[in-house]
């Protein structure tokens, strides 16, 4: 088979939104094998390139970098959370809008398990790519950040930058607990169960009212790194509301 043969359907499957989505995959996955049995650095793009069935200049356009290829979809969830937020109802709770809608990244990586699993290897061993992955989470977190502020503010919160960019941060964390330890059990854990779990911590946290002791809806803010684990983000939030009482509470 000739090379310009074998590329032929690929290039053809790329002429449509769909077959793009499918090439980007495609390549994803060439690259994740690649990357297990050569090794991150050892592999070059035209080796993905040619296990996609592609060219070197067909790769650039829909990769700037090799480390891009790894989170190929991730243009793909961000835009499906801003659909998501566009067409929630502007009833609902924010932050359960919010949570709803990140839980789209972990429907992706359970999608997938056996390129998960390799990816979560590769980051792990992968200085560069684990950097990638931490700013992957971070346009996340800024997605998430920008709905609540405008959500908070239309809600008339005097505090709706600050209070949005915590609870982004809160649900950012959750979100990478019950991701990463779905992924150490191997995909074993119900994936699913532990982010109604998590995120329903962060939403009884972030509620946007809640009675206080004197029956006023109070404001809590809690500052914490975005890279905190789980669990101390809910211990902090916790105590905060405990020593709420219709006033602001600030536990950094």
């Amino acid at each position: 088979m000739t090379d310009s043969s074998r590329r032929t359907p690929v290039a053809r499957v790329g002429a449509t939104p769909a077959g793009r989505r499918r090439l980007r995959r495609s390549l994803a996955s060439a690259a994740v094998d690649l990357f297990v049995a050569h090794g991150y650095e050892a592999t070059t793009i035209d080796e993905i390139a040619a296990a996609a069935g592609i060219g070197r200049r067909t790769f650039f356009r829909y990769f700037d970098a090799k480390d891009d290829v790894l989170f190929a979809n991730h243009d793909e969830i961000v835009a499906e959370m801003e659909e998501a937020f566009a067409a929630a109802d502007p009833s609902r709770d924010p932050v359960e809008v919010a949570c709803a809608a990140v839980s789209l990244v972990l429907d992706s990586y359970a999608a997938d398990l056996d390129g998960s699993l390799k990816r979560f290897t590769l980051t792990r061993t992968v200085p560069s790519l684990r950097d990638k992955e931490v700013a992957t989470v971070d346009r996340y977190q800024r997605v998430l950040a920008r709905y609540l502020q405008r959500r908070f503010e239309e809600q008339g919160d005097t505090m709706a930058a600050l209070r949005a960019a915590v609870a982004a941060a809160a649900i950012a964390a959750a979100n990478n607990h019950v991701l990463r330890r779905w992924l150490r059990s191997g995909g074993k854990e119900d994936i699913e169960a532990g982010a109604a779990e998590a995120f329903a911590l962060v939403i009884d946290a972030f509620r946007t009212t809640r009675p206080s002791g004197g029956g006023q809806a109070g404001t809590v803010v809690a500052v914490m790194s975005s890279s905190a684990p789980l669990p101390e983000v809910i211990a902090q939030v916790s105590a905060a509301l405990r020593q709420s009482d219709g006033t602001t509470a600030d536990p950094s």
